[in-house]
């Protein structure tokens, strides 16, 4: 039996349990949650995927993801594939959720942000095959001149567009989390 995730509704509410495959093969929305990782000078971290990876090869990406398991929660999840791809166990914080279109299929994405030591990631060699932190104007011209994964792409717009506003980001005191505008088209 392959990975179990939640089916969700399209207000993110659990109607079921299944497989991933059978999610992404039929379109049905489930929970992705990622971590923006940055360091204390204020560089977030990109990494290509290796050439034989199953999903998007070769391609770039500045977060880390991963379908949220059953019972887990997004922050839970963002946590865990922080451990599992970066070797680094740190707190996440919540930025924004989206209802992404994604390459694959649809799926509630989550974003979050960490603050790490560079010393201290240790980037698992299925997951990258190269890293390196990159100033916010870097990481803007990467965006144009590389080959990003998509959803990668549609959340640095999105995030990138939140931080323009000067809106505020992650859980209010009132617990409800902030979302950018949807982009056209979507």
């Amino acid at each position: 039996m392959g990975e179990l995730v939640e089916h969700v509704d399209g207000q993110d509410r659990v109607v079921g349990v299944m497989e991933r495959g059978t999610a992404v093969r039929g379109r049905h929305l489930y929970r992705m949650s990622m971590v923006i990782l940055r360091d204390f000078e204020d560089r977030y971290l990109v990494h290509r995927r290796p050439e034989n990876s199953p999903r998007f090869p070769g391609e770039y990406s500045w977060m880390i993801a991963g379908a949220v398991g059953v019972g887990e929660s997004y922050e839970a999840a963002a946590r865990r594939e922080l451990l599992e791809e970066m070797g680094v166990d740190a707190p996440v914080r919540s930025v924004f959720k989206f209802l992404c279109d994604g390459q694959l299929s649809p799926y509630w994405f989550a974003v979050h942000e960490a603050v790490v030591d560079p010393a201290t990631i240790a980037p698992c060699e299925d997951d990258a095959a190269w890293h390196g932190w990159l100033t916010e104007a870097e990481l803007v011209n990467a965006m144009a001149a590389w080959t990003f994964v998509s959803d990668s792409r549609d959340a640095f717009t999105r995030y990138m567009a939140l931080k323009a506003q000067g809106r505020p980001q992650g859980p209010t005191s009132s617990g409800k989390t902030h979302r950018p505008p949807p982009l056209p088209g979507r």
